[in-house]
């Protein structure tokens, strides 16, 4: 009896194992190909996003980079449910996907409206640092709203959002893939809004946030790894507002190059950068005319 029940679970668990693995090898590609793209890109707080295809396509990249691993439970447990659907489940993750890549529309419009109508406001050495900061310190607080308790909660019981929320057929495993993506987002927001406040650009902040949210979904111990996760963030917003040079892996912008040296480095004098004038010689004839000297 034993050998039989281990003959028919091995080729689910060798499946299992398939599958996780082929989330974590896309999630290594997606992490290549976003390190190669945006490559030297990185101008710290207010990074510009580029053309809209640019960032879209990167955006999306991204997303399945930081994602992929944090999702593995919900993905195997949807799959399980019926191996008979097992198609279905790219169907799931494109989904997921696509609500997403909504969510970077959004993003997207915000930023290059701002830039539109705030103009310089923004720029780190006016209202940048201190907004960087201010949306730091929010991501921090919004870790232990109702909202946040509610959308983790869902996030962290992939069997419970499968029950609960199972539609029939591939247009059901769409909606269902949309659906995990819409409450992902209302967990993953405000670490997102963190993310370009620190760099939306940076290969390092985009790996602290990736692991950030795997801490929030995957460790057993739930009021531990958000609490853990608002101290990091607030740590961060303190550094950023006090001294955002000495904060570790953030581009500080060519705007505050000059406020952050030292006070005695800037009162002590400054080499003239420009060298006097030279006066050109007199020609000779003139120089002769003018002495009173005749040949």
């Amino acid at each position: 009896m034993e050998a039989g029940v281990r003959r028919l679970s091995e080729p689910l668990v060798y499946w299992r194992i398939a599958l996780v693995g082929t989330l974590c090898v896309l999630a290594a590609l997606c992490w290549w190909w976003t390190v190669d793209r945006m490559s030297g890109m990185d101008m710290g707080p207010g990074t510009n996003p580029g053309t809209f295809g640019f960032f879209i396509t990167t955006w999306v990249v991204m997303m399945a980079a930081m994602m992929f691993p944090s999702i593995a439970p919900m993905v195997l447990m949807y799959a399980s449910m019926d191996r008979t659907r097992r198609a279905a489940t790219p169907i799931f993750v494109a989904g997921y996907l696509l609500v997403w890549g909504a969510a970077g529309l959004l993003g997207f419009a915000v930023l290059k409206l701002g830039a539109s109508v705030a103009g310089g406001f923004f720029a780190w050495d006016h209202a940048g640092r201190w907004t960087a900061a201010a949306v730091l310190a929010a991501a921090a607080v919004y870790e232990f709203t109702p909202a946040k308790y509610a959308c983790l909660r869902r996030c962290r019981s992939p069997l419970g959002f499968i029950v609960s929320s199972w539609r029939e057929g591939r247009v059901g495993a769409l909606e269902m893939g949309a659906l995990h993506g819409a409450w992902c987002i209302g967990c993953c927001w405000a670490l997102m809004a963190a993310l370009f406040a620190l760099g939306a650009m940076s290969i390092a902040w985009m790996a602290v946030v990736a692991a950030l949210i795997a801490v929030e979904k995957l460790l057993p111990w739930r009021a531990f790894a958000v609490g853990g996760v608002a101290v990091i963030l607030g740590v961060l917003a303190i550094g950023v507002a006090a001294s955002p040079a000495k904060v570790p892996g953030l581009t500080v912008p060519t705007g505050m190059s000059s406020m952050s040296k030292p006070m005695d480095s800037m009162s002590e004098p400054k080499p003239m950068t420009q060298p006097m004038p030279k006066q050109a010689p007199k020609p000779m004839d003139s120089m002769s005319s003018g002495s009173g000297m005749s040949p």
